[in-house]
């Protein structure tokens, strides 16, 4: 059957509205979103029931990597800056030196387990070797309960960094096998020079961005997204066509505007998000349907040995070693050990040799596609569990009900602080006159029950209301003081019925 343009589209709508519902499926199995895009797509391709003829690796890696490039975009973008800096270094240490020995392990077991040659296992563990943004970011966001401390950020950190390094690997064993002249010592400047250039250009065009986004002063507000989406492209352009990494280079841009004062701040965080789940539908679905599952038979059990080695023996052991020099509790070392998603990348990555013409390079896509779904199915389905065994895990935090909806100008020296007044309070019974907030500290918004106003002086604050202030940053913290201090026992300012 001919397919014409208008059955493209339906195709595609069906895709995508089957990868969403499917989705919402997937959360209440607690099975990660990747999966189920993936298994949509090889549900789609020409052995399942959809047909759809797709042998394209070039085309895959292409809308990979630009999915992969927005995707990194929006976690940097919801990244707070204070949340990431009492990790940076170690975070840092985990996305270089931990790839590389995770790589060198998995690499070291293929060449035993399987018999490769030594450079085709060191390929495998390269591929293999970075964890995913696109999946740690899907899984921790949306995970039954928060992790303690810093580990999120510190995870999202890792993921959201550790793919330039895992780029480089498999590149550069790539150049080696296609050219025995080129020692592995070579990769060494180039990864300082893809490094130093991609952190640079990123906070170099995350500083531009920010400019352009508050000077331009532009007529509508939806050219603000726009303006973003392009700005994600030319740093990754720019920043590879000079030599650096793009990929790096579009996370610390994102990292920079999110940690920025920007016009219209909640409504790009939210429009990106939502580009980061289209690029995942399209990144997943397209890679699902580059798989012929028949050929995922003959890999089964290599499959699951190297998944289970790369999850028991070559992610703990990377994670320890890089991890000795700072004092980080074993139990969190254990969790960040098995929060090792792999996805997208992995299989991105293996297009690499198959457009290079690798030998082998069909078995390696093979593989690494069987490595990453027992990955999704095992690390993706009991984070949330293994947290809460180890003690990690944390109530979730209230959601921001009041603020989402509400921009501040960036010449506004304030900010937005939403609080949730419990019982026992200094402020529940008390009229707003009467609270003695700092000048500088304002409320603008209260929630009693279903209900939403402006309150007025005489507007008295009970429990379990939810005040939206605005506030200067230096009061904040006065401000959270003042409304949630506890009375002493018997104290207690009564309400008037």
């Amino acid at each position: 059957m001919m397919l014409t343009l208008e059955l493209l589209f339906l195709v595609v709508a069906l895709l995508f509205l089957i990868s969403i519902i499917a989705n919402k499926f997937s959360e209440r199995l607690g099975v990660p979103a990747l999966l189920i895009f993936l298994v949509v797509g090889m549900l789609a391709g020409s052995e399942g029931p959809g047909g759809i003829p797709f042998d394209e690796p070039m085309i895959a890696q292409i809308i990979g990597i630009i999915a992969l490039a927005y995707i990194l975009f929006s976690g940097g973008l919801d990244t707070r800056w204070e949340q990431i800096r009492p990790v940076l270094w170690p975070g840092i240490a985990l996305a270089t030196i931990g790839v590389v020995l995770t790589a060198v392990l998995v690499g070291a077991f293929a060449v035993l387990a399987f018999g490769l040659p030594p450079l085709t296992g060191l390929l495998l563990g390269a591929v293999v070797s970075s964890t995913d943004a696109a999946a740690v970011f899907s899984v921790l966001r949306r995970a039954k309960s928060r992790l303690r401390g810093n580990l999120r950020p510190f995870l999202e950190l890792e993921s959201g960094s550790n793919d330039p390094m895992a780029v480089l690997l498999t590149t550069g064993v790539i150049g080696v096998i296609m050219t025995p002249d080129m020692p592995l010592v070579a990769l060494v400047p180039i990864f300082v020079q893809q490094m130093a250039v991609g952190g640079l250009f990123g906070y170099g065009m995350g500083k531009a961005s920010v400019l352009l986004i508050n000077r331009l002063k532009l007529e509508f507000e939806g050219l603000y997204p726009v303006l973003t989406l392009a700005m994600v492209l030319l740093t990754y352009g720019l920043t590879a066509t000079v030599g650096g990494n793009g990929f790096l280079a579009v996370y610390i841009t994102g990292l920079v505007i999110g940690n920025s004062i920007i016009v219209h701040k909640k409504s790009l965080i939210r429009f990106h998000d939502g580009i980061a789940w289209l690029m995942q539908i399209v990144m997943f679905l397209a890679l699902g349907l580059l798989v012929f599952p028949s050929q995922l038979v003959p890999v089964i059990v290599p499959g699951l040995l190297a998944a289970f080695f790369l999850i028991l023996v070559a992610r703990p052991a990377a994670v320890l070693i890089t991890l000795l020099p700072w004092k980080m509790p074993m139990n969190e070392k254990a969790l960040v050990s098995w929060t090792g998603l792999r996805g997208a990348v992995p299989i991105i990555l293996a297009t690499y040799p198959l457009v290079a013409g690798v030998p082998n390079a069909e078995a390696i896509f093979n593989l690494v596609f069987f490595i990453v779904i027992v990955s999704a199915l095992v690390h993706g389905t009991s984070i949330p569990s293994i947290a809460r065994w180890l003690g990690l895990a944390a109530p979730l935090e209230e959601p921001r009900r009041l603020s989402r909806d509400f921009e501040v100008n960036p010449d506004t020296p304030g900010e937005l602080v939403e609080l949730a007044i419990p019982p026992g309070a200094s402020a529940v019974g008390k009229q707003v006159v009467d609270l003695d907030l700092p000048e500088g500290v304002l409320i603008i918004l209260i929630e009693k029950g279903n209900e939403r106003f402006v309150p007025c002086g005489s507007t008295v604050i009970e429990a379990e209301d939810t005040l939206l202030l605005l506030v200067t940053r230096d009061l904040a913290n006065a401000a959270r003081e003042k409304l949630l201090r506890r009375e002493p026992p018997g104290d207690a300012p009564v309400s008037e019925a």
